[in-house]
């Protein structure tokens, strides 16, 4: 773990300097990066630009690239049931489809009541404890006695976990080496994994803290992985981000938005979202666990991209929509 001082800032000067701006003190370990046709540029302050944080529900949108990249190769079909890659039988989550998990639109809750999201919220802000730390055979478990409602639009963790899972199983691996062998490895991503334990995270994992400084344990299991459990150096983002822009990254017609999330103002592709600011289209996937928050978004017209990480659960979607607009701006100059 590192215990470097808030003030140690790393990478490239101004960037940095441009963060300490926007940011302040509230976020005393974060990093940034930022990607244009002019090249890609990132900084840190407070940890080394090796340290790995917590992408969060950025995890989403790498399930969502899996995604439509098993569809490319034929594994899977828009009309695929979780039931046919899981072991859900006798279940209504069986006959839910992966293409409506995709979108956030197949009926399924946030999480199962079998879960106690309400104990395991108290557990956090008391403790700081994971909330997260089950296998794939207590996330099956879960999926008895969930009743699944309408398809219309609702936001679902458990939803994407069962996703990531049967794309790997359709695959005939697991999700942590799915993500190592469609993501990491053949876009040269050196930190970029799935800990299903905190014995699995590697050196350079940094320690996240609540708004009041509190430290968090860190979000790992073999369940959450497809929903939010992957960690990341800033320099691996980047070159994810080049390769969202650049269409080398697998199953890239994630980005494309299919259906309303919120409102015609508001798509969503496979997990990821597109909004329009300022008359331009911007695609991107936030990301909060107990001790970090996340952004990355991309404006795919001017192939710019900004990433932001911190190390501290206060939102950064502000800073990151902000800096994107400004390197597009710049951009364009």
């Amino acid at each position: 773990m590192d215990d470097r001082r808030p003030t140690d800032s790393y990478g490239d000067e101004k960037l940095a300097a441009r963060l300490r701006e926007l940011v302040g003190d509230r976020h005393p370990v974060i990093a940034v990066a930022t990607v244009s046709p002019k090249g890609t540029t990132v900084a840190s302050a407070g940890a080394p630009l090796s340290a790995h944080f917590e992408i969060g529900s950025i995890s989403k949108g790498v399930t969502g690239l899996l995604y439509a990249d098993a569809l490319a190769r034929g594994e899977i079909r828009t009309a695929s049931t979780l039931g046919e890659f899981l072991r859900l039988d006798g279940t209504p989550v069986a006959e839910v489809t992966l293409a409506s998990v995709s979108t956030h639109r197949s009926g399924l809750p946030s999480l199962p009541r079998s879960a106690e999201p309400w104990r395991r919220t108290l557990a956090l802000w008391r403790h700081g404890t994971n909330p997260y730390g089950e296998d794939l055979e207590q996330l099956l478990a879960q999926a008895q006695g969930v009743r699944v409602g309408k398809p219309r639009a609702r936001y679902s963790n458990f939803g994407f976990e069962l996703l990531g899972h049967a794309i790997a199983h359709a695959a005939g691996t697991s999700y942590r080496d799915l993500v190592r062998t469609r993501v990491a490895e053949p876009l040269g991503l050196g930190v970029f994994y799935t800990p299903s334990s905190p014995d699995e995270l590697l050196p350079g994992a940094i320690i996240g803290r609540s708004r009041s400084g509190r430290v968090r344990q860190p979000w790992t299991g073999e369940a959450i992985g497809p929903a939010g459990g992957i960690r990341a150096s800033i320099e691996d983002m980047a070159r994810l981000t080049s390769a969202l822009l650049d269409g080398t990254a697998p199953g890239v017609a994630a980005l494309d938005p299919v259906a309303n999330l919120s409102g015609p103002a508001v798509r969503v592709g496979a997990a990821w979202i597109t909004v329009e600011v300022k008359k331009r289209p911007i695609t991107w996937h936030n990301g909060g666990t107990g001790g970090f928050r996340t952004w990355l978004g991309v404006d795919r017209a001017a192939g710019t991209g900004v990433v932001v990480m911190s190390a501290t659960s206060v939102s950064v979607d502000r800073h990151g929509f902000d800096l994107l607009a400004r390197l597009t701006g710049e951009e364009g100059r």
